[in-house]
């Protein structure tokens, strides 16, 4: 953490990382809880594939507008505890409003609402952890903040296999909307731990009476350091995976006769399988550079999860192409998070962090808007491999910018 002249200090964990995982863990838990039920209230309202598409897409629609300009604030706020606060309670109003919508139109501007809460809480907590780890410890600490992300990413779709159990028709209708509720009581849980981040963070120091503010770069001098723009699209590829392949499981698992709680188990099986990749990234980059991993990261989890969607394979080869696919894909995000970060002066990281997340929402705007578009007449499965061969592209762009192996 930062000492009161802001430097950081060297102790093994710093006072404010432990309260800000465990807040990452239930705010994650709150969504992902959330995410999986929106397919299932869409499915409740007589929607169909691209109707799960469109609403998904709707998640993004709001951070796309405020996404740079509050990376930028993020870069001059001199404590960002209050913004944890802030998209903490968005979602959760998100999550409220979605749980009494009677329609597909309220749905998607709900998810839109829970898209902003979370786009807020993901920028101070990924600024808090690029302001105070310091650049030896960028990878670990994003490595750790990632797999908080992970482990709510597992124990939400394990909630809604508990909470809508075999619920069908009007019954599922019922069961989401309560199941909502849980969503945004959990989501309102950590607000305490939030003011306990804020006592042990520090703030950044003052500028002194007459000194000027170091100059903030521009979104076309952010793209020109080396390794942003494919960092940028690798984790676009990634993040958006992981949402198509949360929309799109459900229904997969609905037109094969697989359960609610089946297909929560399946996905909290790549969750787990992500906690664990994102845990041995020490391990990982001692074997291979960062750019040499977030290949390996889009490029194997292309090819792992294509076999999910492949009739006759049954759930336990299913289990298995999501269990490897979730692995490789944890492995990416949190070094495209390092590999911006240090790509750009300190003075620039919250926002190019910023220019990362308005690529994330392009992604979850359009691959899930495509994906629904070509499920209406290709099915799920189609949608699926779309995302895939988004990964595919993004593992060719990020070997082409790699710096060029040493010797």
């Amino acid at each position: 953490m930062a000492t009161g002249d802001g430097q950081v200090s060297r102790s093994r964990f710093p006072r404010w990382l432990p309260p800000l995982l465990v807040v990452t863990v239930l705010a994650q838990t709150a969504l992902n809880l959330s995410r999986p039920l929106v397919t299932y209230r869409v499915i409740g309202l007589g929607g169909d594939a691209l109707a799960v598409g469109l609403v998904t897409a709707g998640f993004a629609v709001l951070p796309l507008v405020v996404a740079l300009p509050l990376g930028r604030l993020t870069d001059r706020l001199r404590g960002l505890a209050t913004l944890l606060g802030l998209g903490l309670l968005l979602s959760s109003g998100g999550v409220l409003l979605m749980s009494t919508t009677g329609s597909l139109v309220a749905l998607a501007a709900s998810s839109a609402v829970l898209g902003l809460g979370q786009l807020v809480f993901m920028f101070s907590g990924q600024g808090i952890v690029a302001r105070w780890s310091g650049d030896e410890r960028l990878d670990r600490f994003f490595g750790l903040f990632t797999a908080a992300v992970a482990v709510g990413q597992l124990v939400g779709p394990l909630l809604v296999g508990a909470l809508l159990g075999d619920a069908s028709g009007a019954e599922l209708i019922a069961a989401s909307r309560s199941a909502f509720w849980v969503a945004a009581a959990i989501g309102l849980l950590p607000l305490l731990l939030v003011v306990l981040i804020g006592l042990r963070t520090p703030r950044a120091p003052r500028r002194a009476a007459g000194e000027e503010r170091e100059p903030t770069e521009t979104t076309a001098q952010l793209l020109r350091h080396r390794g942003v723009g494919a960092g940028m699209y690798a984790s676009l590829a990634l993040l958006s995976t992981v949402d198509v392949l949360t929309a799109y499981l459900p229904l997969i698992g609905e037109r094969r006769g697989i359960s609610p709680a089946l297909v929560g188990l399946l996905l909290a099986l790549r969750s787990a399988a992500t906690i664990s990749s994102r845990l041995l990234l020490g391990v990982m980059l001692r074997w291979r550079s960062r750019e040499q991993l977030i290949v390996l990261s889009a490029a194997g989890s292309a090819v792992a999860l294509a076999v999910v969607p492949i009739g006759g394979i049954g759930v336990g080869g299913m289990a298995a192409a999501l269990a490897v696919g979730g692995f490789l894909l944890g492995v990416g995000q949190p070094l495209t998070m390092s590999v911006l970060a240090l790509a750009v002066p300190d003075n620039a990281r919250s926002s190019v962090l910023a220019l990362r997340m308005v690529a994330n929402r392009i992604g979850q705007v359009a691959v899930p808007g495509l994906a629904g578009v070509i499920a209406a007449s290709a099915g799920a499965a189609g949608a699926w491999w779309l995302s895939c061969a988004v990964l595919g592209t993004a593992a060719l762009v990020s070997r082409r910018a790699a710096p060029p192996s040493p010797g």
